[in-house]
């Protein structure tokens, strides 16, 4: 990037939530606490009851007629026994050291350091960190950059969990990817890129 950009910006990393038993599995040895959010549908309703019944739960200011509910969920191997999660509950680790802290939202951005940080501790975990940036010789820059996703795939717009591989996209924008300048430049970068996707 450095030697085909004028300029890029700081690595913006966006978490997917636990979605598979080892995503789960890996989550209790090796973190303290989750984010979990969801709806009080008629599934979920046992599942909260569990997470008090245990003391292991605490609520963002829950609202009694509100469907929606979020809560500060403290993980360990006490909670194997509750995979799967009701449909309606996502965990997330993107508030949870060092992916972020009490007050991150899921498109904060971050230092490379803090990246590798990230990335050290991912096990199955699925992340995905993207630079914006004005590659030389391109006209326009918007929406060009790359994307970096670790533990998973990108297909027809979709992450798909594929543990243990990564993929690098480089975008052009959408206006210069398919222009004869675009073209120049793919052939002019000396990178060795696979089949052109549709934006």
């Amino acid at each position: 990037m450095r030697d085909l950009a004028d300029w890029n910006s700081i690595p913006w990393p966006q978490l997917e939530p636990v979605s598979t038993a080892e995503q789960y599995a890996h989550a209790l040895r090796s973190f303290g606490t989750a984010h979990i959010v969801g709806d009080r549908e008629p599934g979920a309703v046992p599942f909260l009851d569990e997470l008090r019944r245990r003391g292991v739960v605490t609520f963002d200011t829950e609202q009694p007629y509100s469907r929606l509910f979020m809560a500060d969920l403290r993980l360990g191997p006490d909670l194997a026994d509750l995979w799967p999660l009701p449909e309606s509950v996502t965990l997330s680790l993107n508030r949870t050291p060092p992916f972020g802290g009490p007050d991150s939202e899921p498109e904060d951005d971050c230092t490379e350091q803090e990246l590798d940080r990230m990335v050290a501790v991912l096990g199955p975990l699925m992340l995905a960190a993207s630079w914006h940036c004005g590659w030389r010789g391109v006209p326009e820059f918007k929406g060009s950059g790359v994307k970096l996703c670790l533990n998973s795939v990108w297909l027809d717009q979709a992450a798909e969990p594929s543990p243990g591989e990564f993929g690098v996209w480089i975008a052009l924008g959408s206006r210069v990817a398919w222009s004869p300048e675009g073209e120049v430049w793919r052939r002019d970068s000396g990178l060795l890129l696979g089949e052109a996707q549709q934006e």
